[in-house]
């Protein structure tokens, strides 16, 4: 009788996991509090850097950053979390892609201004996109009674029609998401001429596609370039709860530009959720550090720190809002993740 060959299996992830995984993104939103509206750009992230690897070395797995919030070549790369960096043990039994943004919007965070989050997302490894040198993405995202109805080389009054009809209310009903750039203007322009309305923010595109995929949050599409890992991140997101996420690489600065055409990358097809992440199995955590559209920002008093937190998890198709009072002395001490090693 032939020998039963033996097959290992990856175990399954913990059910409390999503809920470690917060201790991560309100670590780094815990720890560049004291530099908002101080001018401290690249001091702030920094810091919330170093407080997500130090959270994300606690937690039982070996992972790779495939979307971060710096190319692999860069100078110093201490002060970022790396595309390429390796995270935790290299030989851990739960294997993750990572898609991170210790501080997205940190030139507006720098200024005190709106929407500035940490954001982190987790897919098993192997199965998020990987963007290279691409820094740039157009994205179009929507609610989920939008899926396969949108057509993402039709124009944009076209989209915002079929998005009229699928949600049954007028174009001048409409609410569209856009980041306040010089290179939307003509973007802007054209939606204004459609009928619809905007909502313009300096940042926080991640918190504009969730706010798009949320049932009744008040904005109904999101549209325009933005970052490649806040799309990633975004996509991750809106596959565990539903909706339209379509992406397009395209680079806006000529360094960019070059590398992209360098290594080989398609500027012209545009990725579904599908593509940019191949499993269900995903997880999300969001903390905000201003206010803005998702969240609450953090605040002090009488002792204690609140944060408010979003946490997705693909397993259940969960989504869930904590709200947390830290106990503050001055000094932020993340707590102990409540999950078992697998």
């Amino acid at each position: 009788m032939a020998k039963k060959q033996q097959t290992s299996k990856t175990p399954p992830v913990p059910p409390l996991f999503v809920f470690a995984l917060r201790n991560v993104t309100e670590a780094a939103a815990r720890i560049v509090y004291d530099t908002i509206g101080r001018g401290q750009r690249d001091e702030s992230n920094a810091l919330a850097a170093a407080a997500m690897r130090s959270e994300l070395t606690k937690l039982p797995i070996s992972a790779t950053i495939v979307a971060g919030d710096a190319y692999k070549d860069v100078s110093n790369v201490s002060s970022s979390l790396y595309n390429g960096e390796q995270i935790g043990d290299v030989d851990g039994h739960l294997k993750f892609d990572i898609a991170v943004d210790p501080v997205e919007g940190t030139g507006y965070l720098a200024k005190g201004m709106t929407n500035a989050m940490a954001v982190i997302a987790m897919a098993p490894k192997g199965t998020m996109f990987e963007p290279g040198p691409a820094f740039y993405m157009e994205k179009f995202v929507g609610p989920k009674e939008a899926e396969g109805k949108i057509d993402p080389e039709a124009p944009l009054e076209d989209k915002l029609k079929i998005l009229s009809d699928v949600l049954n209310k007028p174009i001048t009903e409409l609410t569209v998401f856009v980041l306040e750039k010089p290179r939307h203007d003509d973007l802007i322009d054209r939606i204004y001429k459609a009928g619809a309305r905007t909502a313009l923010y300096p940042a926080g595109d991640v918190a504009g596609a969730l706010m798009a995929a949320i049932p009744d949050s008040g904005i109904d599409a999101l549209v325009g370039t933005g970052g490649v890992p806040e799309g990633i991140i975004s996509a991750c997101a809106i596959r565990a709860m539903g909706g339209v996420f379509l992406g397009r690489i395209d680079p806006q600065l000529a360094t960019e530009r070059a590398a992209v055409k360098a290594a080989g990358m398609d500027t012209k097809t545009w990725y579904r959720c599908s593509d940019l992440v191949k499993s269900d199995q995903v997880y999300f955590s969001a903390t905000g550090i201003t206010t803005g559209l998702l969240f609450s920002g953090i605040e002090r008093k009488n002792g204690l720190e609140r944060t408010e937190t979003l946490v997705i998890s693909g397993a259940s198709q969960e989504r869930q809002n904590l709200t947390t009072y830290h106990q503050f002395t001055g000094e932020v001490q993340a707590s102990e993740p409540e999950v078992e090693n697998a």
